[in-house]
């Protein structure tokens, strides 16, 4: 059986990310989606795309999603193609996120109706299509999830993140003093060992 492993990297990341997890799926051809889209529905097809391609020539899929990652697979159509999904630091209520950005901006959302796109101070631009389309869009995910989570995340709150683990039936591990981008040493370690235990390897 031909496995393979598609990493779906966050904002700010790349595809080459998928390096890192080459030595966790050991067995599997392990490679990065490389979407340029900013959008759900512009990275919906592209992931899609990506995953039609593998699914062609691999029997089995595995899904490996970071952060808004995470949001963009799901809102992807893309549950008939992967096993098993592993979900770190990810968004699952976007929703809930760009109604927090609009409360640190201080923006309602008549002005955001009103104005299409408002740029804020924290770098992240407002867009009434996007909250839009977020709410047209519910999120529906069967695939077996398992999620790792920082304890000091600070774009997910924890009930979030334990709700919608309860709601899809999602093993949730929650590393304490973690935080939303899992970079340090520590942290790495951490998210290693998390992936060979439920691989059912022997953590290094």
């Amino acid at each position: 059986m031909r496995k393979a492993v598609l990493y779906v990297h966050g904002k700010g990341g790349d595809a080459s990310e998928a390096d890192h997890y080459r030595s966790l799926f050991p067995t599997h051809f392990v490679v990065g989606a490389d979407y340029s889209g900013g959008t759900p529905w512009e990275v919906a097809k592209e992931i899609m795309e990506q995953i039609s391609d593998l699914a062609t020539d691999y029997d089995e899929i595995l899904l490996v999603a970071n952060s808004i990652g995470a949001f963009f697979s799901m809102n992807a159509d893309i549950e008939r193609y992967i096993k098993r999904a592993y979900f770190i630091s990810p968004i699952v209520d976007m929703e809930r996120l760009i109604v927090d950005m609009m409360k640190w901006a201080n923006v309602t959302e008549g002005e955001l109706k009103e104005r299409s796109v408002i740029p804020t101070a924290f770098g992240e631009d407002l867009s009434y299509d996007y909250l839009t389309y977020v709410r047209t869009h519910p999120i529906l995910w069967r695939v077996p999830t398992e999620i790792l989570y920082g304890e000091c995340d600070e774009l997910t709150s924890f009930d979030t993140i334990s709700a919608f683990a309860k709601a899809h039936g999602a093993g949730l591990t929650v590393m304490p003093k973690g935080e939303h981008w899992f970079h340090t040493p520590d942290q790495m370690r951490f998210l290693d060992k998390w992936i060979r235990e439920r691989e059912g390897e022997k953590p290094i």
